[in-house]
């Protein structure tokens, strides 16, 4: 289908064809389905751009290697939250969890929110 040059992949040892510093010309596409070859265009501009480190980088499989696991340093908040035992009934514990992904921290809105209240909490 297309007059690309092939290259083996270091990484991968597979043969790939070898993406063109420049778009080809039009007439490249030329017989070509309008949405495979816009598709494609798209394609070979993003990974330029990607390439040129506009808008994403490219990580070599080193890179990848040497990157520390866990969370990005400064990213731990300042004041972090202390772990507590609880005891609640079954069946408020069991509502509480039927709301999903984060019921511990809406557990502790709903005290902060009612403390406030109370106004024992500043």
């Amino acid at each position: 289908m297309t007059d690309r040059p092939k290259v083996r992949s270091k990484v991968t040892s597979k043969v790939t064809a070898k993406t063109p510093a420049a778009l080809p010309p039009p007439e490249f596409w030329a017989g070509v389905d309008p949405d495979i070859a816009a598709f494609e265009r798209g394609l070979l501009e993003s990974l330029g751009q990607a390439k040129r480190g506009e808008f994403a980088a490219v990580h070599t499989p080193q890179q990848i290697a040497a990157r520390r696991r866990g969370r990005p340093t400064g990213s731990v908040q300042v004041s972090t939250k202390e772990p507590v035992k609880i005891r609640l009934d079954p069946d408020v514990l069991a509502a509480l969890r039927a709301t999903g992904d984060g019921w511990q921290t809406r557990i502790n809105s709903t005290l902060r929110a009612s403390l406030e209240l109370a106004g024992r909490l500043g």
